[in-house]
């Protein structure tokens, strides 16, 4: 049974167990991600299948793991890139997804990153009116593309979810160009009558706490747009429907609840039109393919009690899961204790708090947990966190970057198992902290008089 087929976290025991026996986290190196390679190829998968076999462009949200590995990964099985700046679309291109399954959005693409963007062939959302007035000024000039693949952004201003940071389809969110406002309606129409250039329509409700049926509303409205559009021009001028990610991911167990077959069921039902071979879906998603397959785990340093609380101080805190430390109620993870072998702890467990290494009262990754019994020497695992968590560092106490590392089950020639790893990224070492630090210019400041 491979590491994404085992059931009940079965992957996770034998990673964190070969981690430690191989050295990957060690006293030195305290802290390191895990990717269970074989769980992101079933979500992957998973995916594709919810969506049949229309013709559908699943983008990767990159943000969601802006690692050229894992992008690799992702086209070797078919998905590609949705980036939202220069630095995204360096690491889609490096890791080989090509143009045109690359899709550019952001609310604040520059002239340049525009044109680039459309001398390359990628898809490109405009996300206002300005943004088009400049597209308009770009695909005038000699030599611009004769068919670009260009939409527009638009806010369906269905509402918000339980993560107001997240929903970005509310009456005031700063993307796309809003639905509902007065006169917005009939200048979107106009808009796309005027430009037989611009063929697709993007909506993007929110993210983590936004339900299936908010979600699947913004899409039936954007939809519903996009059949007007045609209508009034007597046409398919509208061919391609965007219709985002966002699909949430359960943190509470190891179900995976919602599932992409879940909301494409809704979205058939909710929107029809969307599956009849007229119009080529885009998806965005991002956290919902990754978060499952993945865990940080930190080597625990020191033990101690205050005010008659266990607390655990561990290497994996707010560098690593600082959205967990800062919004705890919106982001709420599960901790798994492992013993010094790396071995389950199975002891009955008593209320503690695990902390993190950062010089600061709020780096908690779990307060008044139940959990076996913590003991230094033992290692924690923050669990769903293959999304986000050990791709965006957070740089406080200038903490070096954990090292990342996909993995899958290798038995053994005499029937026991193994894990083998590949590099993902590899830790970052402290001379490349202080040349972050600006250790070559050392001496430029005192130079200034």
């Amino acid at each position: 049974m491979g590491l994404g087929e085992s059931a009940n976290g079965a992957w996770r025991d034998a990673a964190v167990r070969e981690t430690v026996r191989q050295g990957l986290v060690t006293a030195e190196r305290p802290v390191a991600g895990l990717l269970d390679v074989r769980g992101v190829r079933a979500a992957a998968a998973g995916l594709r299948a919810a969506f049949g076999g229309g013709e559908v462009l699943h983008a990767f949200a990159v943000k969601a793991a802006p690692l050229v590995p894992v992008l690799r990964l992702l086209a070797d099985e078919g998905l590609g890139a949705e980036v939202a700046s220069p630095g995204e679309l360096a690491l889609a291109r490096a890791a080989g997804v090509p143009a045109e399954r690359i899709v550019l959005d952001s609310p604040a693409k520059t002239a340049a990153e525009l044109r680039e963007a459309l001398a390359l062939g990628l898809a490109v959302n405009a996300d206002s009116r300005e943004e088009l007035a400049r597209l308009d000024a770009l695909l005038a000039a000699p030599g611009a593309p004769e068919a670009p693949a260009v939409g527009i952004r638009v806010n369906p201003q269905v509402g918000g979810g339980s993560i107001g940071a997240l929903s970005t389809a509310t009456e005031t969110s700063k993307f796309g160009v809003p639905l509902r406002d007065e006169g917005a309606r009939r200048w979107l129409v106009r808009a796309y009558a005027e430009r037989p250039w611009l063929t697709r329509i993007h909506a993007h409700v929110g993210s983590q706490g936004c339900p299936l049926e908010l979600m699947a509303a913004g899409v039936r409205d954007t939809y519903e747009l996009a059949e007007e559009v045609n209508r009034a021009v007597g046409g398919r001028r509208i061919r391609t429907v965007d219709i985002g990610g966002g699909l949430p991911v359960n943190f509470a167990s190891d179900d995976v609840t919602p599932t992409h077959h879940d909301y494409a069921r809704l979205l058939a039902a909710r929107a029809p039109g969307l599956f009849d071979g007229r119009y080529r879906l885009v998806t965005e998603f991002g956290r919902s393919l990754l978060a499952k397959s993945g865990l940080i785990l930190a080597r625990v340093e020191y033990t101690k009690s205050a005010g008659g609380r266990r607390i655990a101080i561990a290497h994996a805190g707010a560098q690593v899961a600082v959205r967990t430390v800062f919004a705890p109620a919106s982001w709420p993870l599960r901790v798994a204790v492992y013993d010094a072998r790396g071995l389950p702890k199975s002891a009955e467990p008593v209320p503690q708090d695990v902390a993190g290494p950062c010089c600061f009262a709020g780096d908690l990754v779990a307060v008044d947990r139940m959990l076996p019994r913590v003991e230094a020497g033992d290692h924690v695992a923050l669990l769903d966190t293959g999304a986000y968590y050990f791709s965006n560092h957070y740089a406080y106490n200038t903490l070096p970057r954990p090292g990342v590392y996909g993995c899958v089950d290798d038995q053994q020639a005499d029937g026991s198992p193994g894990v083998r790893f590949a590099i993902v990224r590899p830790p970052q070492t402290l001379d490349e902290l202080v040349a972050e630090g600006g250790a070559a210019h050392a001496g430029d400041l005192s130079a200034l008089r």
